[in-house]
This record gives structure tokens, C-alpha cells and sequence, in this order.
């Protein structure tokens, strides 16, 4: 077993409830200046959310509803042995929706997101089948759960690609939702298999593309070149009509590597991106943080979270990558123990990273 490559699998885990965790408390500041009142120059740890606004009543250092969902995927996964989306979907109708009541403000972590309120009144109040239960919400919550499947086939992105759709399905309508949730549980595969995110990163995606590994459609040949005259229109290898997603983290890198582009604080990231939820203001802040501070974990969350809007989904997405690049062994002990239950999300995380370790059968 390559244990190098389990130290990944179980960093980019942990990584992510980490930044869950650490989110809880500062969630959802808008204004800047409020966050600064609240929790001071430089949030450093986990904290209390403040009576009155999101995750009220909760602790520091406990997980929202999104830890809650990725701790469930991450044991259907473990006790299956791989994704079996009927085990994913029994559990969502056993261990989540009879917690919900519909509204926003309920639930585990004392919030529902939009999708999954959507997805529990189609469940729940119409009756309809798992299949007919995705909306419209633009938003992340199915990268918060499908990173466990990523890491799970990080040695089978062809598998990867394929659970990841599914599942992401359930709960996400929009093809370029879906889309570019299947390209972050990509990158992130190709992190724990040990790949830095940087500027070549995505010509290694779209090689996995010409393979028709990755379902993406492309006409360009190798660096992007246009196609010749008499070059066939390819056949598609999948459902998602531009590999565009896959394109754009190696941009970020880039940024975050060229001296000429200065983000400084880093946390400013949320400013040059976006604050608000949408998948395509958090994918770009979470990729330039984890391509900035891919050997610093610490310095990767941190600056997710003081960037205060859509905080906590910039810190589980950016602990993820980071968490992949430093492994579990470089990530600070003091956030694990911060962390309520944390060692046993750490042995959940070391045994799903056991099994992905194991590469695919031929």
C-alpha cells in the first residue's frame, strides 16, 4: 500500500472538516467590518457563533450540516467498499431528512442549504423518488459530499467521474453545476495521487479527457491548439459540453504564482472573486488558496475564513486541496483536537484513505 499516498487520501478528509468546522462560528459576514467587531482582527481557531445569526446555539469546533452529510457519505463509502448510491441514498432518508422540517434555520449545524431543503420536499412532503429530487441552487453542496467519493477512486478518475455525476445529480440539476462539480473531485484526485496544483495540472486533466477517461467534449489537439482542417468533431465521453472547468484551476495557480498578481492579505481572494455562494465565486478562491499555500495548511484555511461571505464553504473546499497536498502528517495536531469528535473523524478518514489507496483492479 502506498502510504504516502493514504497520508494524502486522509489529509484532504480532514482537511475538509477542518475548514467546516472553523467556518461554523464566523459564517455568512458580509460586512467586513461587523466580522472584525465580532471576532477580531484575525480569527486563528474555532470559535462560537454569535447569538442571533447563523448556526446559533452551536459550540466552536462543532460541524454543520455539510460536515454532518460528508461524515455520512464517508461511512456509506467506507462500510460498502466503494459508492453504492441506493446505501448513500437510504442513509440521506434515515439519518438526515426525519431531522428536517423544511425550513432554513433547522436541522444538523442549525442550517439546511438550498438544495438539500429542496431535495427533502421532494422526498419527504411530495413522496417522489430519489432521481426526481435535484433543483436549481447554484451552489457547492454537492462538492462538500462528493470530495469523499473523489478521494475514494482518486486511483480510478474514470469511476471518480461517474459516482461523482450520480451523486451530485441527486441534489444538482444544472449541467454546469455538475460539471464543475466533477472537475473539482478531479483536481482533487489528482492531488492525493501526489500532482501539485499548478500551471501544468490542467493539461494533465485534458489528457485524461483525449482518453475519453474525464466526460468532458473537447476539439482542441494537446496545449490547446485549434483542430486542423478534416479533423473529425470527436466522439463525446461523456454528458458535459466544455472542459472549460477543468481549464480554470491552472489559471488560478498561475495567478498565484506570477510575482506581477498580489493578493495581499490573502484573504482578500474573497474580495477579488466573490463573497456570495455560488459555485463560481468559491471554485476560483479555494483553487488560488490552495495553489498559494499549497505547503501551509494552516495559513491555506485561515485566510479561507477571514475572508469572511461564503467562508466556510472557501475553507472545507480549500482544506480539501491543501489537506491532499500536505497530507494528514502536515496538518497542526491543534486542529484535529479543536475539532469535536476529531479523532474519530481522523480513523474515519485514515480507513476511507485505506481503501483508496488500493488501486483498481484491472
Amino acid at each position: 500500500m502506498d502510504e504516502t499516498l493514504r497520508d494524502r487520501a486522509a489529509g484532504a478528509l480532514m482537511g475538509a472538516w477542518i475548514g467546516d468546522g472553523l467556518g461554523l462560528g464566523p459564517h455568512w459576514y458580509y460586512d467586513l467590518d461587523e466580522l472584525r467587531r465580532d471576532y477580531g482582527p484575525w480569527i486563528d481557531g474555532y470559535t462560537d457563533p454569535m447569538p442571533g445569526r447563523y448556526h446559533d446555539g452551536m459550540k466552536a469546533g462543532q460541524l454543520s450540516q455539510s460536515g454532518f452529510i460528508l461524515e455520512l457519505t464517508a461511512r456509506s463509502l467506507v462500510e460498502n467498499g466503494g459508492y453504492d448510491q441506493a446505501d448513500f441514498c437510504r442513509r440521506m432518508d434515515e439519518e438526515l431528512f426525519p431531522l428536517l422540517n423544511g425550513e432554513p434555520a433547522n436541522g444538523p449545524g442549525g442550517y439546511t442549504s438550498q438544495s438539500i431543503r429542496e431535495a427533502w420536499r421532494r422526498r419527504v412532503e411530495q413522496g417522489r423518488p430519489w432521481g426526481e429530487t435535484a433543483g436549481h441552487a447554484d451552489t457547492t453542496e454537492a462538492i462538500e459530499r462528493t470530495l469523499a467519493i473523489a478521494v475514494r477512486y482518486a486511483l480510478d478518475p474514470g469511476s471518480l467521474a461517474e459516482a461523482v455525476a450520480r451523486n451530485a445529480a441527486l441534489t444538482q440539476s444544472d449541467d454546469l453545476v455538475l460539471s464543475l462539480t466533477v472537475a473539482y473531485g478531479a483536481v482533487l484526485a489528482q492531488l492525493v495521487r501526489g500532482e501539485t496544483l499548478d500551471a501544468r495540472l490542467s493539461d494533465k486533466l485534458m489528457h485524461l479527457v483525449k482518453k475519453g477517461v474525464l466526460p468532458f467534449h473537447a476539439v482542441t489537439r494537446d496545449g490547446l491548439k485549434p483542430p486542423r482542417p478534416g479533423d473529425p468533431d470527436p466522439p463525446r465521453a461523456g454528458r458535459f459540453a466544455s472542459p472549460d472547468a477543468l481549464l480554470s484551476p491552472s489559471y488560478m495557480a498561475r495567478a498565484a504564482a506570477d510575482p506581477d498578481i498580489r493578493i495581499e492579505p490573502a484573504w482578500k481572494v474573497s474580495l477579488v472573486y466573490g463573497m456570495p455562494c455560488a459555485i463560481y465565486h468559491m471554485l476560483p478562491a479555494a483553487y488560488y488558496l490552495a495553489a498559494r499555500f499549497c505547503d501551509d495548511f494552516e495559513s491555506a484555511v485561515l485566510h479561507a475564513v477571514n475572508g469572511g461571505g461564503q467562508n466556510q464553504v472557501r475553507a472545507i473546499l480549500t482544506g480539501a486541496l491543501v489537506g491532499a497536498q500536505v497530507g494528514l502528517s502536515g496538518i497542526p495536531e491543534r486542529f484535529i483536537d479543536g475539532l469535536e469528535q476529531g479523532r474519530a473523524l481522523r480513523d474515519l478518514a485514515l480507513t476511507l484513505a485505506q481503501q483508496a489507496a488500493r488501486p483498481p483492479k484491472e
